[in-house]
């Protein structure tokens, strides 16, 4: 099979599995595994690789998104401790006393922890701060989960520029320069892409206050008549609350999220010491920690299958390179007229390329292959890598190619085809704005 046979098939194969989640026929974990098995069969059946080959490139997949996985399962487990042990009901006491029943002001402070939080490059440790935190606070106020993932994903998209960002650091690699040179050059877009990310919280926060003024009681019960149910769940509630402990919880907490951005381990084995240790102290006895571990077992485990069903389809594009062949179909499209105009091309193609590009595919498949087309029409490598790297980074969490986004929709109990029906356009809007910046601040030109 030749490679725009293969990159056809990428296509395919990705617009299928999106067309099934944006349309909800199944469940994400299924629309993976079903779709990328059609695939698989499909390049046996041609000769392209054997059933051996295959299967290498499937372990391959699964073994690079196993840590994210076992990282959501611990994760859940910790951040549901805390829950029953009723930590969060201080917090959330103080948070509400601070902005009162101001949505606008929860909205403000969830683009200021997301920020603040994607200082250490990590989208699933940016979650695992922001949305546990957040959550009760937004199911109390009667704000919807999606605006929640929103406000986080355009936050990050900004922050994770910075020169530690995996994106910034490919970029740079394949440039062969510096990450914080390439950073500096960049900066005044990633400058206007924080008043952006400021500017989402305060618009979606006035979206979110307008709506839940508009409607009536009855209809936000019966809209977010899940939440109401949680609240009400009672006596089981209030039955594992330990507020004694909330001191030694709060900082049990704060140490795991310190040793997430500090101590170089793997971050699932820093959550299952956290859960050791919870569990431990909060709950003594064994009756009573299975009790608590099952409780949180179906979200934890539901998720986790969605992410290893991923990294299948991962393995069989990307190992197979089948997503190069695919950069390199895109680029040899690019009409020979526009050559000179290449980065602004790549960076309003941007976001929808997100949703079909891992990011190491993207960077060190669909990058290179630009660069060599746009010196054919002198146009500077380093606009083209500023183009991708800033207008690719505002989507990076709202892709189903990218494993943190499952964490986050995992965490937040949103499903992968609203938090994309919620963001897609707004983040696109978002990314062609900066685009936009750097051409006026003078950082891209033609």
């Amino acid at each position: 099979m030749n490679e725009m046979m293969l990159a056809i098939v990428g296509f395919a194969t990705i617009i299928v599995i999106i067309v099934l989640l944006l349309k909800n026929v199944t469940v994400p974990a299924l629309a993976f595994v079903g779709v990328s098995t059609v695939t698989t069969v499909i390049l046996v059946a041609t000769g392209t690789f054997t059933i051996q080959e295959m299967g290498g490139f499937i372990s391959s997949g699964v073994a690079g998104v196993h840590s994210t996985a076992t990282l959501f399962i611990f994760s859940v487990l910790f951040f549901g401790i805390m829950t029953d042990a009723g930590m969060f009901d201080k917090i959330i006491n103080a948070l509400m006393k601070r902005v009162g029943s101001s949505v606008i002001g929860v909205a403000m402070i969830t683009c200021i922890i997301a920020m603040i939080g994607h200082l250490d490059g990590g989208g699933a440790s940016t979650f695992l701060i922001t949305i546990p935190a957040m959550l009760p606070v937004y199911k109390r106020l009667k704000m919807r989960p999606t605006t929640l993932l929103l406000i986080c994903v355009t936050s990050m998209g900004v922050m994770n520029l910075l020169p530690w960002g995996g994106p910034t650091m490919r970029s740079a690699t394949v440039l062969q320069i510096e990450p914080n040179k390439l950073w500096m050059q960049l900066l005044p877009m990633q400058a206007v892409g924080i008043v952006i990310a400021l500017a989402t919280a305060f618009i979606w926060g006035n979206i979110e206050k307008k709506r839940i003024n508009g409607m009536s009681v009855a209809t936000l019960a019966a809209e977010t008549g899940e939440y109401d149910n949680e609240e009400t769940a009672g006596s089981d509630v209030n039955e594992l609350a330990r507020p004694k402990l909330f001191a030694l919880n709060l900082i049990l907490t704060l140490t795991v999220i310190g040793c997430l951005i500090f101590v170089k381990v793997p971050s699932y084995y820093i959550f299952m010491i956290g859960c050791a240790i919870a569990l431990f102290v909060n709950y003594p006895g064994a009756k009573i920690q299975n009790k608590i571990i099952k409780s949180h077992a179906a979200p934890a485990l539901m998720m986790a299958s969605t992410i290893l069903a991923a990294g299948v389809f991962l393995g069989v594009l990307e190992e197979s390179e089948i997503m190069v062949h695919m950069a390199n179909v895109l680029a040899a499209g690019i009409p020979q007229s526009m050559g000179r105009f290449l980065p602004l091309i790549i960076g309003v193609l941007s976001v929808p390329l997100t949703l079909m590009f891992c990011t190491d595919s993207y960077f060190f498949g669909l990058l290179p292959v630009l660069i060599g087309i746009g010196n054919k029409f002198g146009v500077d490598p380093v606009h083209t890598a500023i183009a991708m790297v800033v207008c690719r980074n505002c989507a990076t969490f709202i892709s189903p190619v990218v494993p943190a986004t499952f964490l986050g929709i995992g965490l937040a109990g949103v499903e992968i085809k609203d938090h994309i029906k919620t963001c897609f356009l707004w983040i696109w809007g978002v990314s062609i704005v900066c685009l936009i910046s750097g051409i006026v601040l003078g950082v891209l030109h033609f």
